[in-house]
């Protein structure tokens, strides 16, 4: 893996279609691998801390491997391989001031943006950073220390993130604003948009959403975390949504749903014509995938903390079988 260049990224970041079934199989080997590695890297984290946002990587880690080695085309990481730590807020008077997303490479016409919605997210984007060779495994250490940039709940002086999503939901409105911007001055490169379904409870997403219809932002895509999962439970328990897809649909956005587990069918709805539509591309996911320890938790999976030293060690036992396998 070189620095910067990202796990099994090609020249275009896109699937075409004259692509060979084994060229596509061996990138997607790739993706697995990083998927794992993503998992494996926050459970190592949240052993270490004794709590972390640990079932979130477990149903993201094939999308934020998809979105870093397939979806999107970025370029090399402006980012220290060891994130500086805080260097306050942005302001005028304040020249030191790091944006996160220098680690996603310039911001070039004909590249990509991503922006991340749901920042407790941030240890999983982290370690996607790194299995795309874009953070070294070192910066890891500074995870949530006094001073650091490393956040548990990233801004966007964190690693990864351009913007602080703020509440849930905001952070597709400040996407929308950006992508109308690049549409408007004719830049080929897309903005991406991670998220996570609880967020559509919010009546802003739905704003933005009707926003961006009406003006055919067609050069966004967004991609869900589809889990079913809150801080309280199920979300159909808690707040039901209904169908995700028939709504976006019904506000003028194209959506396609799929197994966010399943590589080839997020390779082919990456692939889903929009024009003058925004694209979400639902992953339908499963909160313990991978660490089939956290299903005795469920549904109670938003934030892990050990409850006793036995507890701890049968994770500890799980991560010996990850880092074998």
């Amino acid at each position: 893996m070189q620095s910067g260049s990202g796990l099994g990224v090609r020249a275009d970041a896109n699937i075409e279609t004259s692509c060979t079934l084994g060229v596509l199989m061996a990138s997607f080997d790739e993706v697995r691998q990083a998927a794992a590695g993503i998992r494996r890297r926050v459970l190592e984290q949240t052993i270490r801390a004794n709590g972390g946002y640990l079932s979130q990587a477990c149903s993201s880690a094939e999308l934020l491997a998809m979105l870093y080695t397939h979806y999107m085309r970025l370029g090399p990481s402006l980012g220290a391989p060891i994130p500086p730590p805080f260097q306050g807020a942005p302001s005028a008077r304040n020249p030191h001031h790091v944006n996160g997303g220098v680690y996603n490479g310039a911001q070039a016409p004909d590249l990509d943006r991503f922006i991340l919605s749901p920042t407790h997210y941030a240890m999983a984007l982290y370690a996607a950073l790194i299995e795309a060779g874009r953070m070294s495994p070192e910066a890891l250490a500074m995870f949530n220390a006094d001073g650091s940039s490393v956040e548990m709940i990233g801004g966007e002086h964190s690693p990864g993130l351009e913007v602080t999503g703020g509440s849930f939901g905001q952070a597709i409105s400040q996407a929308a604003g950006v992508a109308l911007a690049r549409k408007l001055r004719g830049d080929t490169g897309r903005v991406w948009v991670f998220m996570s379904d609880g967020e559509f409870q919010e009546g802003q997403v739905w704003e933005a959403v009707t926003v961006m219809a009406h003006h055919q932002i067609d050069n966004l895509r967004v991609v869900v975390d589809v889990n079913n999962q809150q801080v309280d439970g199920r979300m159909d328990q808690v707040m039901n949504i209904g169908s995700l897809r028939a709504k976006l649909e019904a506000f003028g956005a194209s959506a396609v749903e799929v197994d966010g587990h399943d590589l080839e069918a997020l390779a082919e709805a990456g692939e889903t014509p929009h024009i003058g539509r925004p694209l979400f591309i639902l992953g339908r996911t499963i909160p313990y995938r991978g660490i089939d320890l956290l299903h005795e938790r469920y549904p109670h999976l938003h934030y892990i903390r050990f409850k006793s030293d036995a507890e701890r060690e049968r994770y500890q036992e799980q991560l010996r079988v990850m880092r074998d396998e």
